[in-house]
């Protein structure tokens, strides 16, 4: 039997090019180039340090809710999510019921599925390595993969934001609740806004055009105004309905122009046919 050719694919150019074959790498980031591996280690660890050393935040905040020094730690080891963590301290702190508290946490964790349904197809890892992996969506490593241009690039962004991230957020949660006493009233430091302006942080560049640009406005209006209504986490799945409601909007205005567009020729394809019967 005769070998089979590689199949046959052609270029933007019409050219033919053969032995190509169907890509499964991840789409490239927007306006993304490749990068070298080095500078995919460096800006995770950018990331990872600079979010990190926010743990200390998290633990001085921890320990003036009445948490203890074993509670603490094993919030940031078992739900390593910032602003989780932050929300149900947070409540605690302000008398609320824990059962309510722990609920307004875990709804605003959910987020992370979302993110883990993405990194799983840019990621591809095995399946024996999935869930040791799952520990790790979060904002930021979604944030440092989803950058990246290539699966190589994805890997190793996630994989350097979250160990680092992980590393250094239980280590200085661990330092600010041994320190929480030295810091006394740790209302009056405005600590517990550390977790949500590195978010910000990380954020704001990455909003480059005008649908994303829109859809954080809304986002912002929506969570800031259910905030005093609402339990702690159930504003921000609110806000997150912005996304759908901007690409509902411009879904709706291309469909008007359109038919616009459509009205337009069928006029003139009238126009034309009343001038050839004359």
């Amino acid at each position: 039997m005769p070998a089979r050719s590689a199949p046959e694919t052609r270029d933007e150019n019409g050219t033919a090019v053969q032995g190509a074959t169907s890509r499964t790498e991840p789409a490239p980031a927007p306006g993304g180039e490749p990068k070298p591996d080095s500078a995919v280690v460096r800006d995770a660890l950018g990331v990872g340090i600079a979010v990190g050393l926010s743990g200390f935040a998290f633990g001085v905040t921890s320990a003036g809710a009445g948490l203890t020094l074993l509670q603490s730690c094993a919030l940031s080891l078992l739900v390593f999510t910032g602003a989780s963590q932050f929300a149900l301290v947070g409540a605690l702190a302000a008398g609320g019921n824990p059962l309510t508290a722990a609920a307004g946490a875990f709804f605003l964790g959910v987020r992370n599925t979302f993110y883990g349904l993405r990194l799983s197809q840019l990621l591809a890892l095995p399946r024996y390595v999935r869930p040791f992996a799952a520990q790790w969506v979060i904002d930021e490593t979604t944030a440092v993969a989803l950058a990246q241009p290539t699966r190589r690039g994805v890997r190793i962004g996630f994989t350097v934001t979250g160990l680092t991230l992980y590393v250094l957020w239980n280590l200085t949660t661990l330092l600010g609740a041994l320190g929480a006493e030295a810091i006394g009233d740790t209302d009056a430091w405005g600590l517990d806004a550390a977790g949500p302006a590195c978010f910000l942080a990380l954020l704001a560049p990455m909003l480059r055009t005008t649908r994303e640009r829109a859809v954080a406005a809304i986002a912002v209006v929506l969570g800031l105004g259910f905030l005093p209504l609402l339990p702690a986490g159930v504003p921000v799945l609110i806000a997150a309905l912005a996304a759908p409601a901007v690409l509902w909007f411009e879904g709706r205005r291309a469909g008007r122009g359109t038919a616009a567009e459509s009205a337009g020729e069928s006029g003139r394809g009238t126009t034309d046919r009343k001038g050839t019967d004359r």
